[in-house]
């Protein structure tokens, strides 16, 4: 066996978010101003977000889960309805086409992007399909040229799950900034963090003020203050506390995505090709934001994954499984999805690992994950030190 350091360095998180001190302070002034709920911070963070999307409507909500479940509302998407997605995701990308009554259907991922795969979006769309949700896993943007071509096409809704790409672009735009409805997360583990919370892009005025509706009981105010409720709605407002966050984090968030992409580098860098690994793609383009850092293992030690980050956490590396192919999930094969549906997701649902990955890693973190990784590697396969 390899030996493990008994002096080993601090806890190393995969992942962790970075907040100033003066965020830290802004949060006490709203927390001194007595207005705590949906207020200014809000108004002053979606203005910041129209701004950076260029104009367009933006409203806040409490997770990146419910401004995906409102969009598919303000869509029209409800039983008997068909939503075509990747297997690929966190499970909230199925369950909020389940919330409204829809039925998710997945297409399997492209091996080289691991995203939805474009070629064969074609053949899972009925007479019931009526919308797209692409995921761009790890903040890679799946190619919105092509979507959005294919969108129009068959005349169907897109609402991207861009929860992972905050600060990615494609072609040189910011993703958010053109196309349908953009959904965001700001979950504590995304590029920019509200502690908890989400926004939509959406397009055009009408749209905003159905979402505003829908967001918090469907009440609207009418001249001289008397209420009415228009329509369902849920309890989905952000509070001015998670906005004074994400203002502090808008900031510093393109310096801290070049961070990520320099940390990225050195990883490729430094990274044992012998250890027989299949790398995240390159982007070469620069589309990307690098959300997270995600080798696949070797085929042959896919069975032993759970030792694999085992291993490295019994040397202090934070580790994760970003994502398993959801439609294994007991929920989704009660449904009567199975092993041998999508292959290609499943091959990299079963092989992934998620390393650390943050702004405020120090590049010798760097080395430290790539010893411990080949340390672990070889301690799978029976090498002796």
């Amino acid at each position: 066996m390899s030996a493990v350091s008994t002096s080993t360095p601090p806890f190393l998180p995969f992942t962790r978010p970075s907040v100033d001190e003066r965020t830290i302070a802004e949060v006490g002034d709203v927390l001194r101003s007595g207005w705590l709920t949906t207020g200014p911070k809000c108004q002053a963070l979606e203005a910041a977000l129209s701004d950076r999307w260029g104009g367009r409507p933006v409203r806040l909500a409490n997770s990146g889960t419910a401004t995906l479940e409102l969009a598919l509302r303000i869509c029209g998407v409800g039983p008997g309805d068909e939503v075509i997605t990747t297997p690929l995701s966190w499970v909230a990308t199925a369950n909020v086409v389940l919330a409204v009554g829809a039925k998710p259907v997945f297409v399997d991922a492209d091996p080289v992007t691991r995203n939805i795969d474009l070629n064969l979006i074609e053949k899972a769309i009925t007479p019931r399909t009526r919308a797209l949700i692409p995921v761009d896993l790890a903040g890679l943007p799946v190619d919105r040229d092509r979507l959005n071509a294919l969108a129009a096409k068959h005349r169907l809704r897109v609402v991207e799950d861009a929860a992972q790409s905050f600060g990615s672009q494609w072609n040189g735009r910011p993703i958010g900034s053109f196309g349908d409805l953009v959904s965001f997360s700001f979950h504590p583990n995304k590029n920019l963090t509200t502690g908890e919370g989400g926004c939509l892009v959406l397009n055009n005025a009408e749209e905003a003020h159905r979402f505003e509706l829908l967001r918090l009981q469907g009440v609207a105010r009418l001249p001289g203050g008397e209420l009415e409720v228009e329509a369902w709605g849920a309890k989905a407002n952000m509070t001015d506390i998670a906005a004074a966050i994400g203002l502090g984090q808008l900031r510093t968030i393109d310096e801290s995505t070049a961070r990520r992409r320099a940390l990225v580098q050195r990883y490729f860098r430094l990274w044992d090709a012998a250890l027989g690994f299949d790398m995240p793609p390159e982007d070469l383009q620069g589309h990307g934001n690098w959300h997270m850092f995600q080798p696949l293992l070797p085929r042959s030690l896919a069975h032993r994954r759970a030792d694999f980050l085992e291993g490295m956490k019994v040397r202090g590396i934070g580790v994760g499984v970003h994502y398993p192919a959801m439609h294994l999930f007991s929920m989704f094969r009660a449904m009567g999805h199975g092993s041998g549906d999508f292959p290609v997701a499943e091959d990299i649902g079963r092989r992934t690992v998620t390393l650390p990955l943050f702004p405020a890693m120090d590049d010798a973190d760097v080395q430290r994950v790539c010893t411990a990784v080949t340390e672990v590697v070889a301690d799978l396969r029976g090498a002796r030190s």
